[in-house]
């Protein structure tokens, strides 16, 4: 049977998660002839063909889908290896990527990794602000060793494990009619003229879907970039907004703003820790999971 390269291995993967051989060449930064020559060499290797061409795209034949469970286990394997080996290094070193989410970045992540860092300091940490989608993507297209992001996000075929909670609260100026309420549901405020963040965010995503079920669409008057400069529209008197609660305790000082929480029960919202797989991860990365999420290690 000759022996498999694993750039060939990870294109095959790819070509089966895409549907496309385009997508996956793109995916695994080859270019499109060469990505195709590898299957064709690959199918010719084996004396099997492993795809339909179709119009608009291929799909796996019975002999793909089994060289398909093969070929995930051997790349599995080499992962955990890799994972395996990085222990007897000298000492715990190397570095883990971290994509994240504003709302971890501003509220958790800086006391944990600071408190990290300080019992590993041999190992870099890489950390990148991405909103939950991105930060999933990340994890799937192997850009990342740990995504964090928010729970209500769909994030099929990944291991996920618990990291915080935070609270939704809805931001107004001082002298707003809501500023004396203890707390109210988002659908009193709909009617409001609203300051939000871009539309790929998930949290922009949680507001209009269960402002959507309850009947009411949210008008989002100016959407940014950032949980500062929606503070400061609202300072100003552009609108409302909701954000977590631990993301905003300097501004309301500062800028003299009032939260108010919100009594939905969705409110209440997970952050979550997720990897492709944790078994598979090196051990640096493994390290700061488990400091993230309290699990016991050695």
């Amino acid at each position: 049977m000759g022996r498999f390269d694993f750039v060939t291995l990870k294109l095959f993967v790819s070509v089966a998660d895409e549907g496309r051989l385009t997508a996956a060449a793109e995916r695994e930064h080859l270019a499109l002839a060469a990505a195709s020559k590898r299957i064709s060499d690959l199918e010719a290797q084996l004396d099997t063909v492993l795809l339909y061409r179709r119009p608009r795209g291929v799909e796996l034949t019975p002999a793909g889908h089994a060289f398909l469970h093969h070929a995930r286990k051997i790349l599995e394997n080499i992962e955990r290896l890799q994972a395996d080996l990085s222990e007897y290094g000298t000492g715990i070193r190397g570095h883990v990527r971290i994509h994240s989410n504003t709302s971890a970045i501003i509220a958790f992540l800086p006391e944990d990794l600071s408190t990290f860092s300080q019992r590993y300091p041999q190992i870099k940490l890489d950390l990148q602000e991405r909103v939950s989608s991105e930060a999933i993507s990340a994890l799937r297209e192997g850009l990342t060793d740990i995504g964090i992001f928010a729970g209500h996000v769909p994030c099929d075929g990944l291991q996920v494990l618990p990291y915080r909670s935070d609270r939704l609260v809805l931001v107004t100026p001082m002298n707003h009619a809501f500023a004396g309420r203890e707390s109210l549901y988002l659908e009193e405020a709909a009617d409001e003229d609203f300051i939000g963040l871009q539309q790929d965010s998930s949290l922009q995503d949680l507001l209009h879907e269960h402002t959507s079920r309850a009947g009411k669409t949210l008008h989002m008057r100016i959407q940014v970039r950032s949980f500062d400069a929606i503070c400061r529209m609202i300072h100003h008197g552009m609108g409302i907004g909701v954000l977590p609660e631990q993301t905003i305790y300097r501004e309301l000082g500062d800028l003299q703003l009032c939260s108010i929480p919100l009594s939905d029960a969705w409110a209440t919202r997970e952050t979550v820790i997720g990897m492709r797989q944790y078994d598979a991860l090196p051990v640096t990365a493994r390290h700061l999971v488990d400091h993230l999420t309290g699990r016991p290690n050695d």
